[in-house]
């Protein structure tokens, strides 16, 4: 169906639409390669140069859908935050609500996380400015209270990241697993990992396993003793 002939100054307005037809096209079809320029122009109602007018290509016009489900999730995210008293809190409710919005979202989370990556992309952009500065800002925070070592805080929040996704991943791709509450189950591992970051701080990244197992060991039976 053709569309209206759009006011001046409502382009914004168009493009909205347009991001909006492809998210409904990307979760209709499964797949980005399902979706192209044309499909996209007949859904909105435009001819496909419309597209170009906001878009230089299809890549660009998926970047900017990935970019705004990541506005989304950073959203989700910080909400989830807020309502923490503590940082080390907020860095467990950031991983939460990162594995959550994730499986309430399966399609466009497949299309934003587990596509191709362009680095330079809208993508990139966001990651580095949204979701995983907030994670980064939080373990930077954790390592001024003295709670995690002082090391680089972008490769933590990576390992940290590395594990939600991990999480979130098998959750969608496998949900027919023995889970049990998924909620529950993402909390544990979420919890292992930012223990054991706090656990080899204190220890020392080099303190192999048993060593580690046999310290923590002693540490108990004192304190078991008391």
């Amino acid at each position: 169906m053709k569309r209206r002939r759009a006011a001046r100054g409502s382009g914004e307005q168009l493009r909205d639409e347009i991001l909006d037809a492809t998210t409904d096209l990307l979760l209709q079809t499964g797949h980005a390669k399902d979706v192209s320029i044309r499909s996209v122009a007949q859904r909105v109602g435009v001819t496909p140069p419309s597209i170009y007018l906001h878009f230089t290509d299809k890549d660009a016009l998926l970047d900017a859908v990935c970019a705004r489900y990541f506005e989304k999730l950073d959203e989700e995210m910080q909400a989830a935050a807020a309502e923490q008293p503590a940082a080390i809190d907020v860095l467990r409710a950031q991983g939460l609500a990162y594995v959550r919005f994730a499986v309430k979202t399966p399609e466009l989370y497949r299309i934003a996380t587990m596509g191709e990556g362009r680095p330079g992309s809208d993508v990139d952009m966001m990651l580095n400015t949204s979701a995983f500065v907030h994670i980064r800002n939080t373990v930077e925070t954790l390592m001024a209270e003295g709670v995690l070592p002082d090391n680089d805080p972008t490769s933590i929040a990576l390992e940290l990241w590395t594990v939600a996704h991990g999480v979130a991943a098998m959750l969608i791709s496998r949900p027919y697993l023995p889970w049990g509450d998924t909620e529950a189950f993402a909390d544990r591992v979420l919890r292992a990992v930012v223990v054991g970051e706090i656990v080899c701080g204190a220890l020392g990244p080099a303190t192999v396993p048993q060593d580690a197992v046999d310290q923590l060991k002693g540490l108990l039976n004192v304190q078991h003793s008391r």
